[in-house]
């Protein structure tokens, strides 16, 4: 079961990133909260945004996996940048394996002042629509 993503004619047309996300009836959300650059103890992997990203979307995909949900679920992205890091290496970390056929997901990126892990410079934050379980 998976969501319809939309590009309205009369909005930008890009292959990173769609307008408006329908969830089917039936589907379960999944809702992901944010993940930084950290291991499982929680200390930042690297002081470099790329490495920091690169384990943030790890962490995401091993918690939508816990929900049963994949990245190719996720249909909406919310991605946090300390103010002042370098956006272009936090993309080219993550976002080949954002990449999908078809329509992409909603991203929403900003810049903030500060992040809530000491040091982190990205967090990743998502919604996905899945089958839902079966109840056991």
């Amino acid at each position: 079961m998976s969501a319809t993503l939309l590009q309205p004619d009369g909005l930008v047309k890009s292959p990173a990133f769609s307008h408006v996300a329908i969830v089917p009836p039936g589907a379960a959300t999944v809702y992901l909260g944010g993940q930084n650059g950290v291991d499982g103890a929680g200390a930042l992997v690297s002081a470099e945004i790329g490495q920091q990203a690169a384990r943030a979307l790890a962490n995401a995909e091993v918690a939508l996996a816990a929900a049963g949900a994949s990245l190719d679920d996720v249909i909406q992205w919310l991605i946090l940048f300390q103010e002042g890091a370098d956006l272009n290496a936090a993309y080219g970390a993550i976002a080949p394996k954002l990449a999908r056929d078809g329509a992409p997901p909603l991203v929403t990126g900003a810049r903030v002042a500060g992040l809530g892990v000491p040091g982190a410079l990205i967090e990743i934050s998502a919604v996905a629509a899945i089958q839902p379980r079966a109840s056991v």
